[in-house]
C-alpha cells in the first residue's frame, strides 16, 4: 500500500506547479528550519510570550533531533521505485524528520494561536510525498513523533503556567 500511495501521489508531481510548490515546500522545511523561523517570528512579535514560543521553538528542534536519531537506528530506505523531486540529506526514511518538526510546530505553534500552521505543516507532510521520497508511513510516524514530543512538553513550553 505505501508503495502505491507514493506512486499516485509522485505522479501529481508531473503538474510543474504542485512539483514547484512540493520542492518549495521541501527546501523550506529542510532541518525544521521553517518552523525555528516562526518560533522565533512570533517570540519576536509576541512579547508578553516571548519564553513560551522559544520554548515551543525548542520543542520543534528537539523532535527534529529525537527523529534523525531513530533513523539512523531504523535505517528505512527511502522509495527506489520513482524518481524523486528533490535531493536528500540523508539515506533514511523512517521516520520523515520533516513530518516530525512540521507536526511539532502544528502542535506548539497552534496552542499559541498561530491558527496558520497547521494547514500549513499538513502541506510540508504531504509535499514529501509528492517528491517521492517518503513513504506514507514514514509520514505518519514523523506526524505522530512530532504531535507527541509537542503534547508532551506542552506544559514546560506554557512556563508552568507562568507564561
Amino acid at each position: 500500500m505505501d508503495h502505491r500511495i507514493v506512486t499516485a501521489l509522485r505522479a501529481c508531481g508531473g503538474d510543474p506547479r504542485v512539483a514547484g510548490a512540493a520542492r518549495a515546500l521541501s527546501w523550506a522545511g529542510e532541518h525544521g528550519a521553517l518552523w525555528v523561523a516562526a518560533g522565533l517570528a512570533g517570540a519576536a512579535a509576541d512579547g508578553a510570550r516571548r519564553g513560551a514560543w522559544l520554548r515551543g521553538t525548542a520543542l520543534v528542534a528537539g523532535a527534529h533531533l529525537v527523529s534523525m536519531g531513530v533513523k539512523r537506528v531504523v535505517r528505512r530506505p527511502r522509495p527506489a521505485h520513482v524518481e524523486p523531486l528533490v535531493s536528500t540529506v540523508g539515506r533514511h526514511s523512517f521516520p520523515s524528520s520533516h513530518a516530525t518538526s512540521a507536526a511539532a510546530a502544528a502542535v506548539a505553534f497552534g496552542a499559541l494561536g498561530a491558527h496558520p500552521v497547521p494547514p500549513l505543516a499538513a502541506a510540508v507532510c504531504l509535499s514529501r510525498l509528492i517528491a517521492g521520497v517518503h513513504y506514507p508511513s514514514d509520514v505518519a510516524a514523523g506526524a505522530a513523533l512530532g504531535a507527541l514530543t509537542a503534547r508532551l512538553g506542552a506544559r514546560w513550553m506554557r512556563g508552568g503556567g507562568r507564561d
